[in-house]
């Protein structure tokens, strides 16, 4: 079954967050969605090009995830008129690596695209990112406020919200944060960049944001998502300010589980996944894989 024919299906029946998220993966293709899979971590002094293929290979390899003639949604961290090194938003380098793995494997099409915070134009030049993954093959256009749709929910605090078609239609999602500070949410990892795919008044989330983003993850249901450490943001976020800010890591964490990520990306940072908002009403709502302890972790170093 096609991701997006799962989603629709879904939609149809009105399961949403109604069924916890271990139990989506019964409905779905297991190539994206096994029920509790591994992490794999890379790490070392290599390009961030070698460190995403490393990650992604160590969770089965891009194969596992994107088929031939998929149409394939990639959604890093646009959000910031920021430069790369700033860590504000997903490194470029990251995100055109991900592209050419999607055509090696056969995609037909590869969208790049955020709903940014500061101005578009300036967020997609200054980060890098749409020159990177247009070189790379890929089509990276501005979000349509058009193309927003309604989805009911049925989750806990949001019965329903415009999400971007684009996303729901994709053969493949897969879905691209950068590990960083947010002065509300504590940090945004691969749940909070969620965000990017509402439309609407996005800050009335901001209420109660934990649950919100758990409602939205089990609508959009991302095939694999990849988080990039290769810089993170410590300090002043979510769009920093300093150098002194940025801290190299050279880390990047690749699975099919985005609260098993977060929890993980917690410890970048020195804390603990119950530190973490979402994270924690994820744990409550049964959704996903918080016990780092529980995981099966897989290390590659480079």
């Amino acid at each position: 079954m096609k991701r997006r024919d799962f989603l629709k299906l879904a939609a149809a029946a009105g399961i949403g967050t109604a069924i916890p998220g271990e139990f989506l993966w019964l409905f779905a293709d297991p190539a994206f969605a096994a029920p509790f899979p591994d992490l794999s971590v890379a790490q070392g002094n290599a390009a961030p090009g070698r460190l995403v293929r490393a990650a992604i290979e160590g969770c089965g390899g891009i194969k596992k995830y994107i088929s031939r003639n998929d149409i394939v949604v990639v959604k890093p961290n646009i959000g910031w008129d920021r430069k790369p090194e700033m860590a504000a938003n997903t490194n470029p380098e990251v995100v055109a690596e991900i592209v050419r793995l999607c055509f090696e494997a056969g995609a037909k099409k590869v969208k790049v695209f955020d709903n940014p915070v500061n101005d578009a134009r300036r967020c997609y030049k200054q980060s890098g990112i749409s020159d990177a993954a247009s070189k790379a093959g890929a089509e990276v256009k501005f979000m349509e406020s058009r193309k927003f749709r309604d989805v009911k929910l049925q989750g806990e605090a949001l019965k329903s919200w415009p999400l971007y078609s684009e996303v729901l239609d994709a053969d493949k999602f897969i879905n691209v944060p950068i590990a960083k500070t947010h002065g509300l949410a504590g940090l945004t990892l691969s749940l909070k960049n969620l965000m990017g795919v509402m439309g609407g008044s996005r800050g009335r989330i901001h209420q109660n944001i934990d649950e919100s983003l758990i409602d939205v993850a089990g609508a959009v249901k991302p095939t694999l998502t990849i988080l990039d450490a290769v810089r993170i943001l410590t300090a002043n976020g979510p769009q920093g300010g300093d150098l002194s800010d940025v801290k190299v890591m050279n880390t990047i964490v690749a699975g099919t589980d985005m609260v098993a990520i977060d929890a993980f990306g917690t410890t970048l940072f020195g804390k603990k996944p119950n530190d973490l908002g979402c994270v924690k009403a994820a744990r409550k709502r049964n959704f996903g894989k918080s016990d780092i302890l529980k995981m099966n972790l897989k290390r590659v170093r480079l």
